[in-house]
């Protein structure tokens, strides 16, 4: 038998859900609320450091009013004092934001990104940061300004990248954060801390502000990457995406496209099981954990048979979204050769959108895949490019990224799920991916994994 988990036994599995309905309906003042928080912040954070850049006066002060706006009968709205931390690279008006660079030390935006505005416009209440990667650039979560995350359930080995503030939903030290998914960002760290999160479909939640920016450059990430929750349990998600998914008046690119699940749950969604997308070896626990999976879903009325991969040339598609994401990113950096042209650009993009459809096509067939969501759960901290030993073979490095980054590439939602534990007491996790603008049926198979 697995053994328990080795989490800290101060955390707690109280949902976002719940914590909310209970500042709403008095049951614990906003207040009460956030010095919990700050307590298990002061208690666990030292051995994790996935905290960082407390702000916890001005979030008091936050919460003061909170309380007394809720005595006068007023309602911020559905998070009114809900206490949280938030990834290092969102900006937020005069925090620092720094995405763990030296870079951008110093630099406090003089309004808040998307993100905050409708956390703000929420009721929520920022009491501090969390650590990310440098740059958000590495599946491990270390950086010159805050130092390196380490996982809640051992603490020798990786939170998972560029999200550190995974390790800190799961330690309870903030109820959910908000993650940035350029390949498999939010999903790495969920399933390495036991958590879920999720990368919606490209352009479901606007990316305006999700990076620093004090050069005030066009900004160069308009797809392939996807903000996205972390949280405890599946309706956090669901009431997460309600407050972040919609249009906003700076940003042409998303749409108004509502969320919406299946009115049966998952009884007959038909399920294609993957055991490996890029066919090369998986963690014997992580491949036990697929199956459990499967035969739970199937016990809980979805159809789920074994298939071969939907992309047969994953190499190459890796390959096109790492040029991709290179044009981005480069596109203001001086000097380092030629420059992509426009022409470069759109035979890129028309590559990806027949990539794109062919999965899409795909899907005519399945409502959902079912596959993992790495080659194997947390691994000990390494040199970034080092290999990672899988069932002690060693395996290519940027491997790690090959059952996500792919959904980045083709724009498909895709949602990390906790699936136990391994021998070591360390988390598994299954991967939900969907056709587009469908992450309600993630939800309903979600939740009857969660169930189970």
């Amino acid at each position: 038998m697995p053994k328990r988990s080795r989490a800290p036994s101060v955390a707690s599995s109280e949902s976002l859900v719940d914590i909310a309905r209970a500042i709403r309906h008095r049951e614990r003042s906003a207040v009460e609320t956030l010095e919990l928080h700050a307590q298990r912040i002061s208690e666990l954070n030292p051995r994790l450091n996935a905290v960082v850049a407390l702000d916890l006066d001005r979030a008091a002060a936050r919460a003061r009013e909170a309380d007394a706006a809720l005595a006068r009968g007023e309602t911020w709205g559905p998070l009114h004092g809900v206490p949280f931390a938030l990834k290092d690279c969102h900006e937020v008006a005069g925090v620092p934001t720094t995405a763990g660079s030296k870079w951008f030390e110093g630099f406090e935006p003089p309004h808040d990104g998307a993100v905050m505005r409708s956390l703000r416009a929420a009721g929520a209440i920022l009491m501090a940061r969390t650590n990310v990667a440098e740059l958000l650039a590495d599946f491990q979560c270390t950086n010159p300004v805050y130092g390196r995350t380490n996982n809640p359930f051992d603490a020798a080995r990786t939170s998972g990248g560029s999200t550190g503030g995974a390790a800190a939903v799961a330690s309870s030290m903030t109820p959910f954060d908000i993650g940035t998914d350029l390949a498999g960002s939010i999903r790495l760290p969920a399933a390495f801390c036991g958590v879920y999160g999720l990368k919606p479909t490209e352009h479901r939640v606007s990316l305006v502000g999700a990076f620093p920016n004090p050069q005030n450059h066009p900004r160069q990430v308009r797809g392939v990457s996807c903000i996205g929750p972390l949280a405890r349990h599946v309706d956090d998600l669901v009431l997460l995406m309600d407050l972040l998914a919609h249009p906003s008046a700076d940003d042409m690119d998303v749409p108004p496209v509502p969320l919406i699940e299946p009115t049966s749950g998952a009884k007959g969604l038909r399920v294609a099981c993957v055991p490996s997308l890029d066919g090369g070896p998986i963690a014997v626990s992580t491949a036990q954990a697929l199956r459990r999976a499967a035969d739970t879903l199937a016990r809980g009325g979805a159809i789920v048979d074994e298939v071969t991969a939907p992309l047969s040339d994953l190499s190459s598609d890796m390959q096109a979204h790492g040029e991709l994401v290179e044009m981005m990113v480069g596109a203001f950096q001086p000097g380092g050769g030629r420059k992509p042209t426009f022409e470069d650009h759109l035979r890129a993009a028309a590559r990806r959108e027949d990539r794109a459809a062919h999965l899409e096509q795909w899907f005519a067939r399945w409502d959902a895949l079912l596959c993992p969501v790495a080659m194997t759960n947390a691994f000990e901290h390494c040199e970034a490019g080092g290999p990672i030993p899988v069932d002690g073979r060693p395996e290519p490095y940027y491997r790690i990224a090959s059952h996500v980054a792919v959904f980045n590439y083709t724009g498909h939602p895709a949602l990390s799920v906790p699936a136990g534990f391994d021998a070591r007491g360390l988390p598994l996790a299954v991967q939900l991916v969907a056709a587009r603008w469908q992450e309600g049926k993630l939800f309903a198979l979600a939740r009857a994994l969660q169930a189970a």
